[in-house]
């Protein structure tokens, strides 16, 4: 009985793997590699992996304790963590350095001290978003500013975007949070400023066993078809976290998020960098350190910004790539009000 309920564990396993990336990687070689590291695993460990690969991930788990190093037989040599995020979630994947523990992994460098094991699932991990070649700047683009034609009904909170306003201060959020956030529709602010406290957040739609910033609680008189489209594809949405010099995003819905912040341009740059974000992926979208060399934010054509802030837009981009100039031409999007740090 004992290991008739193993042998079914590893083939529920076996049945939510990936496609192979390629023919040298294909199921039988991946097949052995997998077994031989689920022999490792013990019985609760084993359980606790099929809940969140069944799950995809949609509930916080904990830590799934592998020995570290490569067990007998492991093909290539994989680190456990490579091998079942190759596994469940990115076929592509090659190396460790390709991936980030999330904020709420405990066992990224070992658990109470024990260095022997390591977190090894799959769903504790993101990839890290590097910088797209971009595209030639979109022709159509007009040069000044293109508000949406986006009716607005009269009992819908509005704050009013100018040249000269940064619409929301870091000032208004020093009261013991690290950062409060703004959702936004288009150029409409949407419910009442969120404060955070805790190291990280969850932003999102729907989130099962999931607690956090709920923008489908959020109500509003008036949601044209692009903004309910928009919503629609926010999903799990995303995890903001605090951690050692900056600020990270990691992306849980299924669609892309598009990030700016003084901090994504290079010193210098009289440009708007806008850093893509795919699913599953995650990027350090503030740098408190390189915050602190710089002075106010100039945006072309919106003026000055918040130099401790950031921009993030849901499924759709904006900048000089795209037909939207401005992050206030996007359905819908958080902006994220930074406390200075001490």
């Amino acid at each position: 009985m004992f290991r008739s309920h193993r042998a079914g564990l590893m083939r529920r396993l076996w049945r939510q793997r990936c496609a192979a990336a390629s023919p040298e990687d294909g199921p039988s070689a991946l097949k052995l590699a997998a077994h031989a590291l689920f022999k490792k695993l013990k019985d609760e460990e084993l359980e606790l992996l099929v809940q969140v690969v069944e799950s995809r991930g949609a509930w916080e788990s904990g830590c799934v304790l592998a020995p570290r190093g490569d067990p007998r037989g492991v093909k290539q040599g994989l680190p456990p963590q490579v091998l079942l995020c190759r596994l469940f979630r990115w076929p592509d994947l090659h190396q460790s350095h390709e991936l980030k523990h999330l904020c709420y992994c405990a066992g990224g460098q070992g658990v109470c001290g024990d260095l022997a094991v390591l977190c090894c699932n799959p769903h504790h991990f993101s990839r890290l978003a590097v910088p797209e070649t971009p595209p030639p700047p979109y022709l159509k683009a007009s040069c000044g500013p293109s508000w949406p034609d986006e009716p607005q009904h009269p009992s819908t909170q509005l704050l009013e975007f100018s040249y000269n306003d940064t619409s929301l201060s870091w000032s208004t959020v020093k009261d013991g949070c690290w950062c409060k956030l703004a959702y936004w529709e288009y150029r409409t602010r949407v419910g009442r400023l969120y404060a955070v406290h805790e190291a990280s957040v969850n932003v999102f739609c729907e989130l099962p066993w999931g607690s956090g910033f709920c923008l489908a609680q959020l109500p509003a008189a008036y949601r044209s078809c692009a903004v309910r489209r928009a919503r629609g594809k926010i999903g799990r949405g995303l995890l903001l976290s605090r951690e050692p010099g900056g600020v990270w995003a990691y992306n849980r819905s299924e669609h892309p998020i598009f990030v700016s912040s003084p901090t994504l341009s290079p010193p210098g740059a009289c440009g708007l960098t806008v850093l893509k974000v795919l699913p599953g992926y995650s990027a350090k979208v503030f740098d408190y350190e390189w915050a602190g060399d710089r002075g106010g934010w100039q945006l072309p054509g919106e003026g000055p910004c918040d130099p401790h802030s950031i921009r993030i837009s849901f499924a759709k981009g904006w900048g000089p790539c795209y037909s939207r100039q401005f992050i206030t031409s996007c359905p819908c999007w958080l902006e994220v009000l930074l406390n200075q740090p001490c």
